[in-house]
Formats: C-alpha cells, sequence, structure tokens
C-alpha cells in the first residue's frame, strides 16, 4: 500500500517569523524608495513648469522691450535718413519767408536851447542853422498770406514808410505798398505785385501748451533765413508783464533765440504751421523772446486789408491790481482805507472819455464787466478787447464800501 505524503514545513516556527518581517520591511523600503523617487520626479516637474514659465514670462517681457527698442531705433533711423522735423519745416515754410527792408527820413530838430540869444551872441556860427534830414534804413522780416502777394509783419518794420522793399528766398525784389499797420498791436500788411506766390498755413495759437517745439525763421541782423529752435516757454503774458505798456497784447514768450532782424517773421509749430509773429525781446536776457499770437494778429490783419485801419474798443481808465502794499500807500498818502481784495483800482479817468460820461471816478473799485469778476488789469484788458465799439457794458463798482452799477457805451481809442 502505497503512502500518500505531504509537504511539510519543517523550519523552526521562529525563523518563519523573522522571514516574515524581513519580507514585510523589504516591502515597504521598497514603497518608500518609490514614493521618494515619484516625489522628486514630480518636484522636478512642478519647478521646471515653474521655470518654464518663468522663462517664458521673461522671454515675453524681453521681446516687449526690445519691440519698443526697434520701434525708437527705426524712428531714430527714419529721422536720420530722411531729416528731422525742422528741416521738414523749414523745407515747407521757408520759401514763404521774405525779407522786408524799409527807409524813412528823420529831421533832427534844433534844440530850443540854441534859439536863446545868449548862446547866438557867444557861439554865433557854431550853432546849427537849420533842421537837418537824414535817412535811416531797417531790415525786418515778414511772411506770405496769400498767394497774390499780401505780407504779414510787424507794424515797428515799416513805421514812417508807406513803401518798403520785399525780397523773397528765391532772390526775387518787389516794391511792396504798406496797406495799413496798427501800432497798439504791432501789426502791419504789405502788398506786393505777384501771383502764386509760396504762402504759409495757419496754426491756432488758442490752444498752445508750454513745452511745445518753437521753430523761428527771419532775416537777424541780415543773416537772411535763419533758423533757431526751441520751446513755447509761456502762454499769455500781457502786455504789462512784458514792459510794453502802449500795447493790447497777450504775448506767446519762448525760448528760440530772436534778434534785430527777426521781427515781423513767424513762430512755427512742429507741423510747419505759423503760430505767432516774433516782435520783441527783453534787453540783457537770454532766451526769453516774445510773439504775436497768429489769431489776433491775423484778425488785425484782416480790418487792415479791409478798411486800411483798425478801430479798439475804448473805455478811458488807469488801474492797478489790488495788493497789500497798494493798499497801504493809500491810505498812508491818501488816507483811503480799501476793504476790499477783489477787482481793480481805477486810479485815473480820463478826461471826455467814455469812463467820465458813464460817472467813473479815480479811487472806484471796479470789481465786474457784465457776469465776469475781475482782480487784474489784464482781465479788464481782455474783456473790453472782446466787446464791440458802441457795445453797452454793465459795470459793477463799489465806491467808499458801496456797490454800484453803471452802464458804459464802449467808444473807440484815440489815435
Amino acid at each position: 500500500m502505497k503512502n500518500d505524503t505531504l509537504d511539510i514545513d519543517h523550519s523552526h516556527p521562529t525563523n518563519k517569523y523573522k522571514n516574515y518581517i524581513l519580507r514585510t520591511s523589504l516591502t515597504y523600503l521598497s514603497l518608500i524608495l518609490l514614493g521618494i523617487i515619484i516625489g522628486a520626479g514630480g518636484t522636478f516637474t512642478i519647478s521646471k513648469t515653474k521655470f518654464l514659465a518663468k522663462n517664458s514670462e521673461l522671454t515675453e517681457k524681453s521681446q516687449i522691450e526690445k519691440s519698443q527698442i526697434d520701434e525708437s531705433s527705426e524712428q531714430f533711423i527714419l529721422s536720420q535718413n530722411n531729416g528731422n522735423f525742422v528741416t521738414d519745416v523749414v523745407n515747407k515754410v521757408g520759401p514763404a519767408v521774405v525779407r522786408i527792408d524799409a527807409s524813412r527820413t528823420v529831421t533832427n530838430e534844433i534844440p530850443l536851447v540854441f534859439d536863446d540869444p545868449f548862446f547866438r551872441r557867444f557861439f554865433r556860427s557854431e550853432i546849427p542853422g537849420v533842421p537837418q534830414e537824414k535817412i535811416e534804413r531797417g531790415t525786418g522780416s515778414g511772411f506770405i498770406l496769400s498767394k497774390d502777394g499780401k505780407i504779414l509783419t510787424n507794424a515797428h518794420v515799416v513805421a514812417g514808410t508807406k513803401e518798403v522793399t520785399v525780397t523773397l528766398k528765391d532772390g526775387r525784389t518787389f516794391e511792396g505798398a504798406v496797406l495799413g499797420t496798427d501800432t497798439l498791436t504791432d501789426v502791419a500788411v504789405i502788398q506786393i505785385e505777384a501771383n502764386d506766390l509760396p504762402k504759409v498755413q495757419q496754426g491756432n495759437s488758442d490752444d498752445l501748451q508750454v513745452g511745445e517745439w518753437a521753430i523761428a525763421i527771419g532775416n537777424p541782423l541780415g543773416l537772411d533765413n535763419t533758423v533757431t529752435t526751441g520751446i513755447i516757454s509761456a502762454t499769455r503774458r500781457l502786455s504789462s508783464q512784458v514792459g510794453v505798456r502802449d500795447k493790447r497784447i497777450e504775448f506767446i514768450q519762448t525760448d528760440a533765440a530772436i534778434n534785430p532782424g527777426n521781427s515781423g517773421g513767424p513762430l512755427l509749430n512742429s507741423d510747419g504751421q505759423v503760430i505767432g509773429i516774433n516782435t520783441a525781446i527783453i534787453q540783457n536776457a537770454q532766451g526769453i523772446g516774445f510773439a504775436i499770437p497768429i489769431n489776433k494778429a491775423k484778425r488785425i490783419a484782416n480790418e487792415l486789408i479791409e478798411h486800411g485801419k483798425v478801430e479798439h474798443p475804448f473805455l478811458g481808465i488807469q488801474m492797478v491790481e489790488i495788493t497789500p502794499e497798494i493798499k497801504r500807500k493809500l491810505q498812508e498818502s491818501q488816507g483811503l482805507n480799501l476793504t476790499t481784495d477783489q477787482g481793480v483800482l481805477i486810479t485815473k479817468v480820463v478826461s471826455d472819455s467814455p469812463a467820465e460820461q458813464a460817472g467813473l471816478k479815480a479811487g472806484d473799485v471796479l470789481q465786474g464787466i457784465g457776469e465776469h469778476l475781475l482782480n487784474n488789469p489784464g482781465e479788464v484788458q481782455k474783456t473790453v478787447e472782446k466787446a464791440k465799439v458802441g457795445e453797452t457794458l454793465q459795470l459793477q463798482i463799489e465806491r467808499n464800501g458801496n456797490l454800484l452799477n453803471l452802464n458804459i457805451k464802449v467808444g473807440i481809442l484815440p489815435d
């Protein structure tokens, strides 16, 4: 009889337990190592993703900056290849800028002291006998307004004469007739007999901003077609601030070099449009020049062309701004105690003027015209300039602490 045999584990129980522990430990160790490897791989993957994202962001930023640099470089290269905007402006406007040569006869009067018998007795033949005449010549600038030969310049360039010589950039010379001058705004118009002339393009001087480019073209010191550049340093400078109290202008201030002979030439913007007429400089100052706004000059020019003269509105008062110093001086000198800080003090009323006829008096404080409140003489000047001759204005006056309303009819400024 065959016996069935059973596979029996004859190992000792202790050895069996040790083998179990060993296998389990190896299994856990393998799992831990696998987790570390996977974790390290994941960390590497995340870090790599962040690095790639950061690298992509830096690359994009670099590309944007490079694009901006390339664009600036391209503009610079184009400006170098094609010339800059000043060159473009000069080429565009230069042919319309002219030189104006004017001459006037000046008579030297004999001083009254030489009519004294005492001097005639002792100096005899050394005393001049008759007035002497001499001819003064001057050169200025101008620019062509229209193809038929109307030219805009300064009144002081053509003062004392009715005929001038006009020289174009291409060398042609014409005899010019003075159509009219307005000394109050220093504007004059000349006519030459020619057609199809180059002309300037007018800009808008009311929209000027401080810091804009300014280009001056003219004939300073006899040096034809001289170009200077700068910026608009200020706008609406009152003539009283500039030191020309006999004018009614709100000047454009520029640091573009303006010298004798530039007078009457154009002040241009970066587009080559005329924004003003170069007209004045301050002696012994550098970088300070002034121009008449073209909007004002063109309006005056149109009246000169149509009527040969300009009628300016006129009230007939002299005035000062109310300041603590003015109030103190009035109190000390005249015993006048001003109680207001708002308004303009009237210091003098012109005889037989609209102001005198309306009842204004020296010492009155002009506080408003119509709906416009006033704080300085410049505001009065601007408000009156906008009125029409013959128009009636309502004035708000303070007199001795009392408020008054007076009506005044605008007159014509006497010559």
